[in-house]
């Protein structure tokens, strides 16, 4: 995801401006290493599950305040530094937005997004 060009369609649809005083946005990155215990990471392999991506950001869309949620997540075999997960949530206001992002962030690392690290040798 292209997130200049990505935030600059959000701002050429309708209602934009009348609807979006805060836009938040996630670049969630591969990390060197593993958050269950620290240890080196070489590689992710990650897989989604598109259908569930899309049904989470279409149901929380519904949610009070806001206008749009896009989400994109990469495939295959990561290296450490590579883009994994790209969040976009625009809305209202922030308490709005804020509740929103956290919960989808979660629901999207939980129930759409498969990894499997590979750890150095």
């Amino acid at each position: 995801m292209d997130i200049t060009k990505t935030l600059q369609e959000l701002k050429a649809r309708p209602g934009f401006a009348e609807h979006v005083g805060m836009t938040l946005v996630h670049n969630g990155v591969v990390r060197a290493w593993s958050r269950k215990d620290h240890a080196p990471v070489s590689a992710v392999r990650v897989r989604h599950d598109e259908a569930r991506m899309r049904a989470i950001c279409r149901e929380m869309e519904q949610r009070p305040g806001i206008f749009a949620i896009l989400a994109e997540a990469c495939e295959g075999l990561l290296k450490p530094g590579d883009d994994l997960l790209f969040l976009v949530v625009a809305g209202d206001i922030r308490e709005n937005v804020k509740a929103v992002f956290a919960e989808l962030l979660d629901r999207i690392k939980s129930e759409a997004v498969i990894k499997q690290e590979y750890h150095e040798a």
